[in-house]
């Protein structure tokens, strides 16, 4: 029964990754059958040519136009990759007028085109030999039904396009009056009304790349930052995080009844107490070892920047997902779910024929076993939120303090034995404990199940989908403590103790607090793992705050443009931190003033799974070491950009930063106090007007050649 089980969870991880893998290879071929592009050179013999790139879409589906409104569906947008040997003239324009209709779902009014179009780009060429351009297409066909996810289509043109060698000799950059004549030319000729997008995607006022990734953790430094404090006071909530988890291992029916047999085990092991007091304490801590060794394997295994991709990661998630299923199903009293007897037989036979500490130490090997089934949810749960954190040490700190609270009790009660006669007494409390544990892990599950829906953008549990699952499963849990729903092992309740009916009140009580968010109340209390408001269909708040960009360089530009600081948000769908901050400081109306009108809100998502264009290869300099990296990913992009510039990895990470990607002040992290919030982005706008009045910088990092990051493509 033992291996059935295990086969059958090895089979369902395997069926998860070959889904996952056939869902993607079923969009690709969809967006071919619906949408195909073509691009082609115009070259009438001058310096001046034409990009025409064309879209065919197939009957019923459609297009969106470039520029589409805020909160409105996804626009089609072109990017250069690569420009060399020639200069832009304006941006994308359609060769005809889009479609305007109202779209009752988007409450708006919408542009789009059907059938064919064609964006036309003008460029001069100004270096014939050079002449080398890369450029990409994201878009997005939908039917009057459903959209397609938006998918790339990339294009290169080379030298032996040109058929003529004409250039413009006087090369110069594009300047601001170029592109603002473009951008209302653009207007003009019907492209459509969203002038400030037009004058982004143009990049008015464009300044460096380079100075927006310069490395700027001096500078931070200089403001007093206190990043490295805050990353310290994460690992502290960490380590209690892993001490209250160890706390309820204990009380699990696998845990609790060894904890009086192991004690006695040891007070009789010997006639000398002092000695079985010392042996039990180097029990206890060969607990600890053992689970600080399985925290540390973890980080040697991933490393820390590769901790938040697997906290992200879509096979990962849904098969620890399967697992809590799985494991609250046997608690439930459907099967009992144990690790083979001939492992456990196996070390308990090396403790008796070893003698010393390292008996000592198969005896707590053996424990960890045993009691795998009980612990082993708590355990992933709580790697898992070491991970989301991608600090080095997470996993340690996690694994330290919940080891601690699992070998307490036992080094304890071998000092003071007598202690052990008020313990209670196992019985049907623990099945109790089990079934208890079976209904949070259900919860659990859904969060891991969202993580991957919102980085992969699947779009399968929005807000509403999780509120009411939570709903039934506390109000079933409610209803089980008042004995009102039995399990096959379940104890017949004669009555409800004072203890059992307050947890059944507050399970109840939970879940009546939660109905409201159904209609798109904030609930403060669920922010942290609930997915966003952004994903909630039908919802009467209006009070959330969305960003303006979520692509770095894009917000920048439209920032100098409009003369505005930017505060940088780096967050994640996984972050529970970041979702607490939007929900309980950012819905403050003061600060949501101050985000959205003072500000130009950019968020990043560290763990967005959408590919890049093209893979980007790193070099990053770790302490005396280069280490190569690729970036395969919008997310790998954004956390490359958070560690190499401000040098932080952990979400969510706040910058208000100057039109040159310099901070006006330091950064901030997971703090709920609104007025220290509100006096931060205060701050940060005094000291921009101060800059832009000719107030210096603080000190700029400007790196040396040995710690330059390389990019290349």
């Amino acid at each position: 029964m033992n291996k059935r089980i295990i086969y059958r969870l090895g089979f369902f991880s395997l069926l998860f990754t070959l889904l996952l893998s056939q869902g993607v290879e079923m969009k690709a071929q969809m967006h071919l059958d619906v949408l195909s592009w073509k691009a082609t050179l115009e070259d009438k013999g001058t310096a001046e040519k034409k990009i025409i790139v064309t879209a065919k879409i197939k009957d019923g589906w459609h297009l969106y136009d470039q520029n589409m409104p805020e909160d409105g569906p996804n626009s089609t947008e072109f990017t250069f990759y690569k420009l060399e040997g020639a200069r832009r003239v304006g941006g994308f324009v359609a060769n005809r007028k889009a479609i305007e209709e109202y779209d009752k779902q988007f409450e708006m009014t919408l542009r789009f085109f059907d059938k064919q179009v064609s964006f036309v780009q003008n460029i001069v060429v100004t270096d014939p030999e050079k002449f080398y351009i890369e450029l990409g297409v994201t878009a997005q066909a939908c039917d009057d039904q459903a959209c397609l996810p938006p998918a790339t289509e990339e294009f290169t043109f080379k030298r032996s396009d040109l058929k003529s060698t004409a250039a413009d000799t006087s090369v110069q950059e594009e300047s601001t009056q170029t592109e603002a004549d473009s951008a209302m030319s653009a207007i003009t000729e019907g492209v459509g009304e969203a002038a400030e997008g037009v004058a982004t995607q143009t990049a008015l006022n464009e300044v460096s790349s380079d100075k927006l990734w310069t490395p700027v953790v001096d500078t931070l430094k200089a403001y007093g930052d206190e990043t490295l404090n805050q990353t310290d006071s994460s690992l502290l909530e960490l380590l209690l995080f892993g001490f209250l988890g160890g706390l309820v291992a204990l009380i699990t029916p696998c845990v609790w009844p060894m904890i009086p047999m192991t004690v006695s085990f040891f007070l009789k092991r010997t006639k000398d107490r002092k000695k079985a007091i010392k042996d039990a304490v180097i029990y206890g801590l060969g607990i600890v070892v053992i689970y600080l060794v399985l925290g540390l394997s973890v980080t040697l295994i991933f490393g820390a920047s590769m901790l938040n991709n697997l906290a992200t990661n879509a096979v990962f998630n849904l098969i620890f997902f399967a697992v809590l299923v799985l494991f609250a199903i046997s608690f439930f009293g459907a099967f009992e779910l144990v690790l083979p007897a001939k492992w456990t037989n196996k070390l308990d036979s090396k403790s008796d024929s070893t003698t010393g500490v390292l008996s000592l130490f198969f005896m707590a090997f053996t424990l960890v076993l045993v009691s795998f089934s009980c612990t082993g949810p708590i355990i992933g749960t709580l790697l898992v939120q070491a991970a989301s954190m991608g600090d080095i040490l997470g996993p340690a700190v996690g694994m330290f303090g919940f080891a601690v609270a699992l070998a307490l009790p036992f080094s304890l009660f071998a000092i003071f034995p007598n202690m052990l006669q008020n313990m209670p007494k196992s019985g049907g409390w623990l099945n109790s404990v089990k079934v208890v544990m079976a209904f949070l892990e259900l919860a659990l599950a859904l969060k891991f199940l969202s993580i991957a829906d919102l980085a992969y953008g699947w779009g399968i549990l929005d807000r509403e989908t999780f509120l009411a699952l939570w709903i039934v499963i506390f109000t079933c849990l409610g209803l089980y403590l008042l004995g009102k729903i039995t399990f096959p092992h379940d104890t017949p309740l004669e009555k409800v103790g004072i203890g059992r009916f307050f947890l059944a009140l507050i399970s109840l009580s939970f879940a009546v607090y939660m109905v409201p968010g159904l209609w798109g109340a904030p609930l403060k209390a669920v922010s942290a793992f609930s997915p966003p408001l952004s994903t909630q269909d039908f919802n009467l708040y209006d009070g959330q705050v969305h960003a303006k960009f979520d692509n770095y360089e894009e917000g920048m530009r439209y920032a100098k443009a409009n003369n505005k600081p930017v505060l940088v948000d780096f967050s994640g769908f996984g972050c529970v931190n970041c979702r607490e901050m939007e929900n309980s400081v950012w819905i403050n109306p003061q600060i949501k003033t101050l985000l959205e009108e003072d500000y130009v809100l950019i968020t990043l998502m560290v763990d967005d799974k959408t590919p890049l264009p093209e893979v980007i290869e790193v070099e990053e300099l770790l302490g005396n070491t280069v280490k190569r990296t690729k970036l395969r990913t919008i997310g790998d992009k954004w956390s490359y950009l958070q560690r190499s510039k401000f040098g932080a990895n952990a979400q969510p990470f706040y910058i208000p930063l100057d039109h040159d990607g310099v901070p006006v002040g330091p950064s901030y992290q997971h703090d709920l106090d609104v007025d220290k919030y509100r006096t931060y982005l205060s701050d940060g706008i005094k000291e921009f007007k101060a800059r832009q009045a000719g107030k210096p910088a603080p000190v700029l990092h400007t790196p040396t050649q040995k710690e330059e990051v390389e990019v290349t493509e």
